[in-house]
């Protein structure tokens, strides 16, 4: 299944960075992922707006936390060390195998059919040269 993304308001949003929820996304009053669907929902002003990474969807997922719940930033991975390039060594190249011509393939006179390498005509048993 291949994943089409749209523009919407979650493309303005950083990952992994929790971010004011009525600033990001403005409306009614909705609940904890943390909390769970048996919290009292929270008004945008008292929720933070996380947008999580998703295997499968290069848009990620967006979660709402209260401020008891919210999870701390992640920072970017530190950059990796430059990898060192090694110089290709050239090696010789082998000689190519020599290539063995095919036989050419011999017809029976009587049946018109083709002999094995034994010279016997397998339908008749005439000797072929």
């Amino acid at each position: 299944m291949k994943i089409t993304n749209s523009s919407d308001w979650r493309d303005a949003l950083p990952f992994d960075i929790p971010v004011d929820a009525a600033e990001a996304v403005p409306g009614e009053p909705t609940r904890c992922v943390t909390c769970g669907p048996d919290s009292e929902p929270f008004p945008r002003e008292a929720l933070w707006a996380v947008k999580h990474r998703h295997p499968n969807n290069p848009a990620g997922f967006v979660r709402f936390y209260c401020a008891d719940h919210r999870p701390k930033a992640k920072l970017a991975p530190p950059a990796a060390p430059a990898k060192v390039r090694r110089e290709r060594v050239s090696t010789p190249r082998r000689a190519a195998a020599p290539t063995i011509p095919e036989r050419v393939a011999a017809l029976c006179p009587d049946c018109f059919v083709e002999v094995p390498a034994t010279g016997v005509c397998g339908m008749c048993g005439q000797q072929v040269a």
